[in-house]
């Protein structure tokens, strides 16, 4: 720069003195003493001035270039700085605007000369000032030689405003420079973002709207499930929740359910057989803060093991034959409710571990999914084997029986329920007279007496089995049994006081025997043992095996 600077004064300066030795010729041949000057000397002038004039012809070419070079480097300046697609403005350290092109003009809604020497702060949106102000100090806080050097620019996206106050996104990317003066300052390039932030926000939107709608098909699913259950819900007692009696020991049991409903501990119900454990858990979930949803159930006795996985934890599409579609387990349906897992005892020890998993960090995966699950379920637990001793047999985990002993609750056999027989005949008698469409208002004192004094090994399920016999089977409003109640020994039963004392085990085993002989060892069916017992026909098959009953006979 300075260089072509100091041959241009060169240049001048000959120029200056040739027009100068022209104008003494001048002098010469307007001067007197003219006749004094040679021939040679006037041809040598002459030749001179030719000369001269040809050089200054040549530079007036030269200019008259220069002139349109600059023209077009003029043009093209007005092109790439002016009208560029970006604002630019060159800003001090106290970020007044010394330089601005049209399109920053044009992006505030101002002229060119009224945003000379004004605050760039002034065209910042309020909300956006604070983000301003960090970032002017992040443009000059360094040392200025090195920024300079550097010339690392520095981006920022915030808002700004137009003349009339309406704000749009930018994006700011400012390099601090030195100027003539050796102060720094920065050049800001402003790039209208809006479009894109707009944009952005409605991809933002789009995809909240994406999951809101995956929320809502997890809960149309949910809730499909839950519907399809609670309509086989439907199919069971109405009063699911009464517990019928006013013994000591069953007065002992509602305490319990009282004094744990309204705490998510896992309860543990123990019983027999048909005792009602189902009613205690039923009863529980309508005491707590969990029952505005439908409790859900699972009979672990009635589904194989290579079910029970699937219903419990659910599975993905194609984890496994036959699975076409995304099942929802039972846990998931529980979630904020209630699970009631019948005949724990049942499970193997791999769904045991699975199991042990669930209840301590409320998480598991679903057949063929790799994503965990949390769920937020209270369990209650029910069997009518003696845990304590499946653990010593090495069927059931001990760790699995003291995580779900936490709160045992047993629910006593009938025949220890002897005073509250007469409660739940009436009870049941009106029911059953109901659905069938009878009037039974009459139940003979021996009848009464008979039940009294039986045994009762299948407990309220074989009592409500024998009341619906004896009501379909009677003609008039008096109650007649078809059923022969008595003991293993032909006699009737008063829990045995007069007879060899037997284990109960023992009992329900002869008990089942009798009936299965009864039934010609029929398990299933109309007629069949199942039915006469009120027993699912895979927890008789399971009660079988483990009391060691078997026949030579297709079952």
């Amino acid at each position: 720069m300075s260089g072509s600077k100091n041959e241009r004064i060169k240049e001048t300066g000959s120029i200056r003195r040739r027009a100068e030795n022209i104008y003494k010729v001048k002098e010469v041949f307007s001067s007197e003493d003219n006749h004094a000057m040679t021939p040679e000397d006037i041809k040598h002038t002459i030749h001179e001035l030719r000369v001269h004039q040809i050089e200054l012809e040549m530079q007036n070419e030269e200019l008259r270039l220069s002139q349109t070079a600059l023209d077009a480097a003029r043009a093209r300046y007005f092109d790439l700085y002016e009208l560029a697609p970006v604002g630019y403005c060159t800003v001090n350290q106290h970020g007044i605007i010394l330089e601005a092109n049209l399109t920053a003009s044009t992006m505030f809604g101002n002229s060119r000369e009224a945003l000379i020497k004004q605050p760039l702060s002034k065209f910042i949106f309020k909300d956006d000032q604070d983000i301003y102000y960090i970032y002017l100090r992040l443009l000059f806080k360094q040392d200025r030689k090195e920024l300079w050097k550097a010339r690392k620019s520095e981006p920022c996206e915030l808002r700004m405003q137009k003349k009339e106050g309406i704000p749009f996104w930018v994006h700011l990317n400012a390099v601090s420079i030195q100027d003539a003066d050796d102060e720094l300052i920065c050049c800001v390039t402003i790039s209208d973002i809006t479009i894109y932030k707009e944009a952005e926000e409605t991809e933002k939107k789009r995809q909240k709207a994406e999951t809101d709608l995956a929320e809502v098909k997890i809960a149309a699913d949910l809730l499909s499930v839950e519907k399809e259950y609670l309509q086989d819900e439907i199919k069971l007692e109405s009063n699911h929740e009464e517990i019928i009696g006013q013994s000591d020991a069953l007065k002992y049991v509602l305490y319990k359910i009282e004094q744990i409903a309204e705490l998510d501990t896992i309860v543990l119900v123990m019983g027999e057989t048909g005792t009602g454990k189902e009613l205690v858990a039923r009863a529980i979930h309508s005491l707590s803060l969990r029952k505005q949803r439908a409790m859900v159930k699972v009979n672990c006795a009635a589904l194989s093991a290579t079910v029970i996985e699937s219903e419990l934890f659910g599975h993905e599409k194609g984890s496994f034959t036959g699975s076409y579609s995304k099942h929802l387990g039972r846990f998931e349906v529980a979630h904020g409710s209630t699970l009631f897992l019948d005949e724990i005892g049942e499970l193997s020890l791999e769904l045991q571990s699975k199991l042990l998993r669930v209840l301590q960090d409320g998480e598991f995966e679903r057949l063929g999914s790799s994503r965990t699950i949390k769920v937020d379920t209270r369990v209650i637990v029910a069997t009518n084997r003696r845990l304590e001793d499946e653990v010593k047999k090495g069927r059931f985990r001990e760790d699995l029986w003291y995580r779900i002993n936490v709160f045992p609750i047993t629910m006593p056999p009938l025949r220890d329920r002897n005073e509250d027989i007469p409660l739940l005949v009436d009870f049941y008698i009106k029911k059953i007279a109901r659905r069938v469409g009878r009037d039974i208002s009459i139940i003979p004192q021996e009848v009464m007496d008979t039940l009294q004094s039986y045994h009762w090994p299948g407990n309220i399920r074989e009592l409500q089995n024998v009341l619906e016999r004896g009501v379909i089977n009677s003609s008039g409003q008096k109650l007649h049994l078809v059923d022969t109640l008595v003991g293993l020994g032909g006699e009737l039963t008063r829990r045995s006081s007069d007879k060899e004392i037997k284990t109960l085990e023992e009992v329900e085993r002869d008990y089942i025997v009798q009936i299965l002989e009864k039934t010609d060892w029929k398990v299933s069916g109309k007629n069949s043992a199942n039915e006469i017992l009120g027993l699912n026909r895979s927890t008789l098959r399971a009660r079988m095996r483990k009391l060691g009953i078997e026949k030579n006979i297709d079952l």
